[in-house]
């Protein structure tokens, strides 16, 4: 699954970059992550910097708002 014509700069986001995403929208530490993924926590850290300058964003809640304005969430957290 590519977002690469959202994000626009010629960035798209990796497979695991999508699932850290959703870690971090289910208020997931990033020892939980690491632990979760069975990478190290600077791992986390490193894609976690990478998403948000991809994504122009600041902080993971700009991160989480921007995953639902090209469309990598939708209505999976109605429930959560």
């Amino acid at each position: 699954m590519s977002f690469q014509h959202q994000l626009g700069s010629g960035h798209r986001l990796s497979p695991r970059e999508i699932e850290i995403m959703r870690l971090i929208a289910f208020e997931n530490t990033v020892p939980e992550m690491a632990s979760k993924l069975c990478i190290s926590m600077n791992t986390i850290k490193t894609h976690k910097k990478k998403l948000m300058k991809k994504m122009e964003v600041r902080s993971c809640a700009g991160l989480i708002r921007r995953g639902f304005e090209v469309g990598i969430f939708s209505n999976q957290f109605s429930n959560a």
